[in-house]
């Protein structure tokens, strides 16, 4: 199985490195910048100690999308905004047999894929870990979780292969649920990006917690309203979620030890993203929320404002960080 990466960011080259560590030569397409970055291998490594070596000629990269022309499985790991022209780019392209899997966060790529990518399968997947880029070329999975992809014909090859390159994963038969699941907790990198600090010293300062409580408390509420029943995505069941979150800091710091489980310079990848004067993915994340509140006529006004307030921090006509006082009365009022 010849397996390609479209979008070698710090997902794509996390999971590609793993990939070519293991003996499975994989292609990687990016930009030059990031070519320069692997001329001297990959090196992987993991929160628990393990550390992998992808040496160069261990895969292959290039710049030129057609390199994923003979590809059987193409992981697209592109930016959310990128998703349409990323598809429309490999339409032409891509074996009519190629098993393309979205990599990606929000809920609404595989769709794109599809309708971009038909009659070929497309699968929807989701990253639960944090991938952090450490020096030139070294990748590092700062937390816990695995990778999980939705039933359909290729997947169960797809999950052997990343269990041979040490990358935890699944198949799930409800995709979907899994995917609103991780949204859940996906809805925190707005919080940490207008934090501007590592995640886990955010989440130990109980305001930033309380603005993260009310997104999923309103997130919960339009999921009841359309009929969604998230999956658990993490240590602690989705109903759990917010009541933990509020929890005084003493409290919080003993039972909520599996989300503290994090490196100490790890940052959610939307605050990577201001850093480094790119595009957020705030539509695909809170905005998943707000747009389904639209549709089933429920308010989400935390949600609403703390997309606003990330809108205004890239486009620098607003704050790019705030305390945890600030943010809760930024958003809470």
């Amino acid at each position: 199985m010849k397996i390609g990466i479209m979008g070698s960011g710090s997902v794509g080259c996390y999971v590609g490195g793993a990939l070519a560590a293991a003996g499975h030569m994989p292609v990687l397409v990016g930009r030059a910048a990031m070519g320069d970055r692997l001329a001297d291998g990959i090196l992987i490594t993991r929160y628990d100690g393990t550390e992998h070596f992808a040496a160069n000629g261990s895969f292959i990269f290039s710049q030129d999308v057609s390199a994923l022309a003979d590809c059987d499985v193409i992981l697209v790991c592109v930016k959310s905004i990128a998703t349409r022209s990323a598809a429309e780019t490999l339409a032409p392209l891509a074996g009519p047999d190629a098993l393309i899997v979205s990599l990606q966060n929000g809920i609404s790529n595989p769709a794109v894929l599809a309708e971009c990518l038909a009659p070929r399968n497309v699968l929807a997947g989701m990253v639960g870990f944090n991938v952090a880029e450490i020096g030139t070329n070294r990748f590092h999975c700062a937390t816990s979780g695995e990778i999980v992809i939705g039933e359909g014909g290729g997947a169960q090859a797809l999950v052997e292969a990343f269990d041979t390159a040490g990358i935890p994963s699944a198949v799930s038969a409800d995709i979907e649920s899994v995917q609103w699941g991780k949204l859940l907790y996906n809805l925190n990198n707005a919080v940490n990006t207008l934090s501007g600090m590592p995640l886990k010293r955010q989440l130990a300062i109980r305001p930033y917690r309380l603005v993260m409580a009310a997104l999923i408390r309103e997130a919960l509420t339009v999921f009841k309203a359309a009929g969604i029943i998230p999956a658990k995505a993490g240590k602690a069941p989705p109903n759990l979620l917010a009541p933990i979150l509020t929890l005084p800091n003493w409290l919080f710091l003993r039972v909520a030890r599996g989300m503290l489980d994090v490196d100490e310079n790890a940052k959610a990848s939307m605050l990577l993203d201001l850093e480094r004067g790119r595009q957020p993915e705030i539509d695909w994340l809170n905005g998943e929320i707000a747009a389904l509140g639209r549709k089933t006529g429920v308010a989400t006004p935390a949600n609403d404002r703390i997309i606003a307030l990330v809108k205004a921090a890239f486009s620098g006509e607003g704050q790019r960080a705030f305390t945890g006082e600030e943010l809760k009365r930024a958003v809470l009022g």
